[in-house]
């Protein structure tokens, strides 16, 4: 179990308190596991459902977390785990996890018949949830978890270090000639090294025209001098994430417009990491972001206009083609989403935003503004045609093997000043 009892016993009465139920009840599912598809004995690595994780800590196939408001917020839970066969212990070496055998738990949802059910996290088998009141109880479960508890932060804060090794192994490993495989290889290596369980997601490194693909699986192509070097990867630790992207100039001798991009987004990051606060309204946040880069693009000769008119014209989406950040936490995008009873904002200068919501203490958001030169979005006439007047199109034809620059870190919003938990991954070019 990752989690103590105390911590556990806190975290579900603060759910608890935070549903809007009465005489429902609520399951949640950790999975089953998913063999296969060759016919093997062998299944694919098991993730419990985050929605189950966060309540019981642990990684159980079958086991099934139940809450009747009847009982209150701390004891109306109860945690069932099914018994563990001899094979698993065997052949997996696997132990019995701590909780109420699951054989009882027909017992115990026949004591309650009739009375709705919200399932939240992976489909229980033989049993059906009331799919309306589902959809209603999940957002204010995934509210009533976007703050951090203590538990959270410090694995996060282990999390951090973790990958703080890998950026620190991959800096110097990079030289021109190095392929971008290698380069993963010893990110990767040294997440594991300074404590990591896994990595938190596909690690993404992109050479020259490739850090401009946004999600990139890292190729045989080598680096080559002079050129953008984009890693985005982070560490996970039991389940827990850190989300980081810095970008790099193989040699360390950019061209003017190689540092002006660049000087661009960092200004735009550390001025948006700044301003995380509680209160403040992630898509405005967005938005202002987007209007500094589009004047600075405006600066440099690649559009014109100012960057506000810009962005009220969508034209920062041809160069800012994502949102600016996401929640991180138990998973890559932790919880993201909009505030409670907040309708989709329909503005198509939002459209690419994962999250709107106003910060809190205790929310660990990403920031990760980047500008770059995506030939799919460039090369397009239609686009072309739409924002002839203000791009300058030469000077972009010019760039369009360039790449592209995107900073990440991962902030914690507290009461007073923002912490940065990737502080110790340098960013500076």
């Amino acid at each position: 179990m990752v989690f103590d009892a105390k911590t556990l016993a806190a975290r579900r009465a603060r759910v608890a308190t935070a549903l809007p139920l009465t005489n429902e009840i609520l399951l949640v599912g950790a999975g089953d596991p998913i063999p296969l598809p060759e016919g093997t004995d062998q299944t694919y690595p098991f993730r419990a459902h985050a929605e189950y994780f966060y309540l019981t800590g642990l990684e159980c196939p079958r086991g099934v977390v139940a809450y009747d408001p009847r009982g209150g917020p701390t004891d109306g839970w109860v945690s069932l785990v099914p018994e563990v066969t001899e094979a698993e212990r065997v052949w997996e070496g696997r132990s019995q996890p701590p909780g109420e055998s699951l054989e009882t738990f027909d017992a115990w949802l026949a004591a309650r018949a009739g009375r709705p059910i919200a399932a939240l996290g992976a489909a229980i088998p033989g049993v059906k949830g009331d799919p309306e009141l589902s959809a209603t109880i999940r957002p204010h479960f995934h509210h009533a978890r976007r703050p951090k508890d203590p538990a959270e932060l410090a694995l996060l804060r282990r999390t951090a270090t973790a990958t703080a090794a890998g950026y620190a192994a991959v800096r110097l490993g990079l030289r021109a000639g190095v392929s971008e495989r290698a380069l993963q290889i010893e990110l990767e290596a040294a997440f594991f090294r300074a404590g990591a369980t896994r990595t938190g997601y596909g690690t993404i490194v992109g050479s020259g025209p490739n850090s401009a693909v946004l999600h990139f699986d890292p190729s045989s192509r080598v680096t080559r001098e002079g050129e953008f070097v984009l890693i985005d990867a982070g560490a996970e630790i039991d389940r827990y994430v850190c989300d980081v992207t810095r970008t790099y100039v193989v040699g360390g001798r950019p061209t003017a417009f190689q540092r002006d991009l660049y000087q661009i987004v960092l200004a735009a990051e550390k001025n948006a990491v700044a301003a995380c606060r509680p209160g403040v309204e992630w898509k405005e946040l967005h938005l202002r972001c987007a209007t500094e880069m589009m004047d600075g693009l405006a600066s440099m000769g690649v559009v014109r206009g100012s960057g506000q008119s810009l962005v009220a014209q969508d034209a920062h989406t041809l160069f800012f083609p994502h949102g600016l950040g996401h929640l991180v936490g138990l998973g890559v995008r932790d919880a993201s989403g909009t505030l409670l009873n907040r309708p989709k904002d329909p503005s198509p200068s939002l459209r690419t935003l994962r999250c709107d919501l106003p910060l809190a203490p205790g929310y660990v958001i990403t920031v990760e503004p980047g500008l770059y030169f995506i030939p799919p979005l460039l090369n397009d006439p239609s686009r072309r045609a739409k924002y002839r007047d203000v791009v300058n199109w030469p000077l972009v034809d010019q760039h369009l093997d360039l790449g592209g620059v995107r900073i990440e870190d991962n902030v914690l919003v507290t009461e007073d000043a923002p912490e940065v938990l990737t502080a110790a991954i340098p960013k500076e070019l």
